[in-house]
């Protein structure tokens, strides 16, 4: 999924035709230290060359296993997206012969395209915030241990709900006693 810029001058004005399974696993564990495991990444697509501007469109399947942000259990993510980027040399962005104003450019550094760290890139912001195993999702008991618990938001807003209402203005803390003592 590497190309030099002389080598896709052979293309212009027809597509590539993208469709390899690649190994990302290393690289992306070294980039991501909670990452636990990769799957192969199946990448479909096409790379369109133009006289001033080469488009990447890509279909991406990959599972990856994040630790659960509850219990730190492994799980398995699914992931599956598309990428469209964007491709210009710099002389190809000085002349800008596309109207490109609300398109974001990836200027190419090199002589060449590489679609591999792409792909990386957009693996790794596509991963949820929260990662939940089947059981957790399903409302199974939250973790706890000695004088700690985790607890959902909805519960936590309930006992803090409840605490406001049971807790006496320091102001009005005489008066309440003033009955206790009328009725003996």
């Amino acid at each position: 999924m590497k190309w030099s810029i002389q080598e896709l001058t052979k293309f212009k004005d027809r597509p590539i035709a993208i469709d390899e399974v690649i190994d990302l696993r290393q690289s992306l564990m070294a980039r991501d230290s909670e990452l636990l495991d990769v799957s192969p990444v199946h990448v479909t697509g096409i790379l369109v060359v133009n006289r001033d501007h080469y488009i990447a469109h890509l279909t991406v399947e990959v599972t990856v296993t994040y630790p659960s942000t509850r219990s730190l259990v492994p799980v398995e993510v699914p992931l599956h997206f598309m990428i469209d980027e964007l491709y210009m040399t710099e002389e190809q962005y000085k002349t800008k012969a596309v109207s490109i104003e609300d398109e974001e450019v990836m200027i190419l550094e090199k002589d060449f395209i590489d679609l591999q760290e792409a792909v990386e890139d957009y693996i790794l912001l596509n991963i949820p915030v929260q990662i939940l195993s089947d059981e957790e999702k399903n409302g199974q008991a939250m973790p706890s241990g000695s004088e700690w618990e985790v607890i959902s938001e909805e519960d936590f807003n309930q006992r803090h709900n409840a605490a406001e209402q049971n807790q006496v203005d320091p102001r009005l803390a005489k008066l309440s006693s003033f009955f206790d003592d009328q009725q003996k």
